[in-house]
């Protein structure tokens, strides 16, 4: 069990005039090796609770537990949890500062007080993950695009290692081939070194696509936690807190009523052509 939150409570501005609740009565697990997505309206919580995961903010009242251990302890080390859980902000590229990529890649794991070898190498592995290649590595990051920029920022995160990866919006103003290539990267991440990554999108189909669990913020608290495809199956109520179920669900939902034999389940353009496909075929 990696991220264990029970009882989750913050309050922005306690005790002034603009004291607001942001958290409500947080109760959630994340188990070592999952993909899960956080999704929620402008204002939901989202990115309060992410903030919450790697101590960059202090819960109002709760308990933050990290493989056990609770983070608020008086004697818990934060830096080796910054260390193991890294969190990408949205738009990353704006925390780029180095003279070159490779150099800004290295402060990380620099600062953790490694070997100038092993610095080194995760740096160099961490930009090969990210798909950079290396005639960028001595370029100034201000001389990349933006897809290239959000790279070099979350090789940064990476060299670091981390056993926890968060995401706050990561393809936020990038291109949709920009897009694709960024959250294409982060999948093959997971699938191959088996990292804990938390995705927070305001694109359900990205989340569709990608994640296994969803869990759906709505003012402060939890709404809806579970796979995608049950999530989902609340479009209704989806909409009525501001958000949608992927495109699909609503094309197949239609195919239905016009008398088609199609799966409602259906969340990623994958799975409606299979189900569209078998349904042509059994009509033949």
């Amino acid at each position: 069990m990696s991220i264990k939150i029970e009882h989750l409570n913050y309050i922005y501005s306690q005790g002034t005039a603009y004291e607001k609740q942001a958290l409500t009565d947080i109760n959630l697990e994340l188990p070592d090796g999952q993909f899960a997505g956080v999704i929620g309206h402008t204002g939901s919580g989202k990115s309060t609770l992410i903030q919450h995961l790697n101590g960059l903010i202090k819960a109002t009242e709760g308990t933050v537990y990290y493989n056990g251990e609770n983070i608020y302890a008086e004697n818990y080390v934060m830096k080796d949890l910054r260390s193991r859980v890294g969190l990408v902000f949205q738009y990353p590229e704006y925390q780029l500062f180095e003279v070159d990529v490779f150099t800004d890649v290295c402060f990380g794991p620099k600062n953790l007080g490694l070997p100038k070898e092993e610095v080194e190498k995760r740096a160099y592995e961490a930009l090969r993950q990210v798909g950079l290649k290396e005639k960028y590595f001595k370029k100034s990051p201000f001389e990349l695009s933006g897809g290239q920029k959000r790279r070099a920022a979350i090789a940064g995160i990476l060299a670091m290692q981390p056993e926890v990866l968060i995401l706050d919006e990561p393809t936020a103003g990038l291109d949709p081939r920009g897009r694709d290539d960024i959250l294409e990267q982060i999948a093959r991440l997971h699938a191959e070194r088996g990292i804990t990554v938390v995705l927070v999108s305001h694109s359900m189909e990205d989340i569709a696509k990608y994640v296994e669990r969803i869990i759906v913020m709505e003012k402060g608290r939890v709404r809806f936690d579970d796979t995608p495809k049950k999530v989902f199956e609340h479009d209704r109520e989806l909409e009525q807190i501001g958000l949608a179920a992927p495109q699909v669900t609503y094309v197949m939902r239609e195919l239905k009523n016009r008398g088609m034999d199609v799966d409602l389940c259906a969340t990623t353009i994958d799975e409606a052509k299979q189900s569209i496909l078998r349904c042509m075929a059994g009509r033949g």
